[in-house]
């Protein structure tokens, strides 16, 4: 072979594997090339789904947080409610029973039902605010016709006080020892002039006062439907639209307890005024009385009427009227509410007070558990202590 021959074909294999020594450089620079690219962008692909899934996982989570937050919530308000709406047909359903309790009673003791009873039972209960009770007794014929001149309305102005404000008041009095004595007939000759008597079915006697309140209680809750029952004494003076507004301040919540609250010293010694006879239940010498309202004025709820009224057999009764009241009401879920503006003092105090602006519910002496010589004095105290005279027509929040 010739040496240009030769030549021809080395040259040539070299040419051929410098092709294929390119060719396979040229595919690793080009594989390498693809594959580093690839990862990275799977890499940024895998985080952003990542990011994306995280994203939405939290919206959920909130979604799901939110949405069980508000059916939380949802549930606690239909809850409470259902709880209210309860309570209160407890309340009425307390109130039927106690009435028709004291209907059976008046039927099995021979006692007529009352008119009003009669006329409840025949158009239904209408809703008033309240009734006040004022407590009197047989002796006190003064006291009450100075009370008729200060605070009490008369004749059609009562009625209309009824019909307009949903405000009941009755001179509470039971009967005397000897049925239809000479005592009884001059209550029943008073009530026939004024038409502003409550009768109870009692025996009064003033060591019968805790018995006459749980009957005053029953009596009026069977008779008239109201938010709140008020007993206060004949010799107390008292502005009746000053009453009613604080006492719709509270609105219609269940056991309600209003009063000048106090907790005096058991009195253990024998012969002295408020003597406890069961003063041994209270501890040793020298305790006091758990709280209670004083006994010149308190107001009470519908529910805590019922409850009264419903257990009437079983209550105890201290000899102080006050502290029975208080007692029976001891472990209950009860919101007793001291209210200092139902016991100020007789003028110059009430008279400060109203010239403030800050009238007096009830105005009585300390000294005398009411207005000292009220049959006397009431007309004095209503002068210098007594609301405007409109006050009672004009007010609009009860």
């Amino acid at each position: 072979m010739s040496l240009k021959s030769r030549g021809t074909d080395i040259s040539r294999k070299l040419t051929l594997l410098l092709c294929v020594g390119c060719f396979c450089i040229g595919m690793l620079f080009t594989d390498r090339m693809w594959q580093v690219p690839e990862a990275k962008g799977m890499a940024r692909l895998v985080q952003k789904e990542d990011e994306r899934q995280k994203l939405v996982m939290e919206n959920c989570d909130q979604r799901t947080e939110h949405k069980e937050s508000s059916n939380v919530l949802g549930e606690v308000s239909r809850t409470h409610h259902a709880i209210q709406t309860l309570d209160k047909t407890i309340s009425n359903l307390e109130m039927e029973l106690a009435a028709a309790r004291a209907a059976q009673d008046s039927l099995l003791s021979g006692s007529p039902i009352s008119d009003d009873f009669r006329i409840i039972e025949s158009n239904g209960r209408r809703k008033y605010l309240m009734v006040v009770g004022i407590n009197t007794a047989f002796s006190s014929r003064k006291r009450r016709d100075s009370v008729r001149a200060t605070w009490m309305p008369q004749g059609e102005k009562l009625k209309k006080l009824e019909e307009e404000k949903g405000i009941i008041i009755r001179f509470v009095i039971g009967h005397s020892a000897t049925s239809g004595g000479i005592l009884d007939r001059a209550i029943e000759a008073e009530e026939k002039k004024h038409g502003d008597f409550l009768r109870l079915e009692h025996v009064e006697g003033y060591l019968e006062l805790s018995s006459k309140t749980k009957t005053y209680f029953t009596t009026a809750l069977s008779l008239w439907d109201a938010e709140y029952y008020v007993k206060v004494d004949d010799d107390v003076h008292v502005n009746i639209a000053t009453l009613a507004t604080t006492l719709a301040r509270h609105g219609s919540k269940p056991r309600i307890y209003v009063g000048c609250m106090k907790s005096g010293p058991v009195l253990s010694q024998k012969g002295v005024r408020y003597h406890e006879p069961e003063h041994w239940k209270f501890g040793e010498d020298g305790n006091k009385y758990f709280r209670h309202a004083t006994g010149q004025l308190y107001a009470i709820s519908r529910d805590l009427a019922a409850y009264i009224s419903i257990n009437q057999h079983v209550l105890h009764k201290y000899v102080n009227e006050d502290v029975s009241l208080g007692s029976w009401f001891i472990g209950l879920d009860v919101e007793h509410i001291d209210d200092r503006r139902l016991c100020c003092g007789t003028p110059p105090d009430c008279e400060w007070k109203a010239q403030a602006g800050n009238v007096c519910v009830a105005s009585f002496d300390w000294s005398c558990s009411g207005i000292c010589r009220s049959a006397d004095r009431i007309k004095e105290v209503h002068r210098r202590c007594g609301e405007d005279e409109n006050a009672l027509w004009n007010a609009t929040t009860f």
